[in-house]
């Protein structure tokens, strides 16, 4: 299973795949696409870019320097670095989208992989969507067990919260059908958006 930092490491290199984004506009973009899915902090971000430069993968472009101490007290910000892909960093990322390994079906390396599907080959989209359904079927079908077996001993609290959990399974799982008869009919411009995409459970 990926690290976490592996995962903020790669959406980061997806990020800047685009072009050179301070670190204040590059965490806001991530939020927006993974926030839904992690909770994304400067305290995390910011030793994430430090490995990525260490590694080589990234490198700074560009610094806004802070306002002076003739600007008004609250207007007052630090300096901002610019980052940008290196070469390396950009093989690296490309390795990585078209990887459809196991590591691509868990909740957090799903949730990285599908914010970068316009830049995923389709066959790899596909074989990432067919092994996260699979992957929740069989988690669907240990929720189901646990309900059966375990009904008479839950209180009514307890089983509420089984079944909000299996219900909210079986909507993923559902939705991940839709979108792989999509990929299998070649309607690839129907798929969500990024915008769109937040919104999955």
């Amino acid at each position: 299973m990926a690290r976490r930092a592996d995962v903020l490491e790669f959406a980061v290199l997806g990020m800047l795949a685009d072009g050179p984004l301070h670190g204040y506009e590059l965490r806001k973009r991530l939020t927006a696409v993974l926030g839904t899915f992690r909770a994304l902090s400067f305290g995390s971000l910011y030793p994430a870019l430090r490995r990525l430069q260490e590694r080589g993968l990234i490198e700074n472009v560009d610094t806004t320097p802070a306002l002076g101490s003739a600007a008004p007290p609250l207007a007052a910000k630090r300096a901002r670095v610019v980052y940008a892909l290196t070469p390396a960093g950009r093989e690296s990322f490309g390795e990585w989208v078209a990887q459809p390994g196991p590591e691509a079906w868990e909740d957090e390396g799903f949730a990285a992989h599908l914010a970068f599907f316009a830049k995923t080959e389709a066959r790899v989209r596909l074989r990432i969507l067919e092994g996260r359904r699979s992957r929740l079927e069989e988690r669907m079908q240990s929720m189901r067990d646990a309900i059966r077996l375990g009904r008479e001993r839950m209180d009514t609290y307890t089983l509420q919260l089984q079944q909000h959990g299996l219900d909210g399974t079986e909507r993923e799982v559902a939705w991940l059908t839709e979108l792989i008869h999509l990929e299998q009919s070649g309607a690839n411009e129907e798929l969500p958006t990024a915008d769109q995409l937040i919104g999955v459970e």
